[in-house]
């Protein structure tokens, strides 16, 4: 999703349930994830992005985030 201002907005990277996904099913620690969300807030990148530039996602885990969350926000895919 893009912002009337050019920039990209990642929806959900902070609802507990994409938390949820990146420590049950790509296993992440919760200070992993902290590490990239501080980075986050202070770089405006996308949390997966970090992530991956952090070395704590390879491109197949970075692909499964960007799968989730495309789920999450168009649900009704999930049902085609």
């Amino acid at each position: 999703m893009i912002h009337s201002q050019g920039k990209i907005i990642m929806p959900h990277t902070t609802s507990p349930q994409f938390l949820r996904f990146l420590h049950e099913e790509l296993c992440l620690s919760a200070d992993s994830i902290a590490i990239a969300q501080r980075s986050m807030n202070e770089t405006k990148g996308p949390l997966p992005m970090l992530l991956w530039q952090y070395g704590l996602i390879n491109l197949n885990e970075l692909d499964k985030i960007y799968d989730w969350l495309d789920g999450s926000v168009y649900p009704s895919n999930q049902d085609l």
